[in-house]
């Protein structure tokens, strides 16, 4: 079972709010509202964020602080949302992202 993080070096401590459900690939996953979305998916097992254009190869947490892209996601819609510093809302639709579109890996 993966760890929850509960300590980030750009955002602090991060305080535990209310359990709260998003959909990561169209399943439902809990995580806490406030903390990075990031760390919900890897509370979660879930570690792979995005595959890569050229070689299709996949990505997750890297930096943890915003500055790479490694894990950026399709998030309610909008692509290469940096999932590391987003703080996680109730009801939020969370995809995987294949390059840097919102397209699925088949339609690029």
């Amino acid at each position: 079972m993966a760890e929850r993080i509960k300590e980030h070096p750009i955002l602090g401590d991060i305080k535990k709010g209310e359990p709260v459900k998003f959909t990561f690939d169209g399943k439902e996953v809990m995580g806490y509202e406030g903390e990075p979305i990031a760390a919900a998916l890897k509370a979660a097992g879930l570690m792979v964020h995005r595959y890569t254009k050229k070689e299709h190869k996949p990505r997750g947490i890297f930096c943890a602080i915003g500055r790479c892209t490694d894990c950026v996601m399709v998030v309610d819609g909008v692509p290469n949302v940096r999932t590391c510093i987003t703080p996680l809302t109730a009801g939020m639709e969370v995809k995987t992202q294949y390059g840097v579109s919102d397209k699925p890996f088949e339609e690029q």
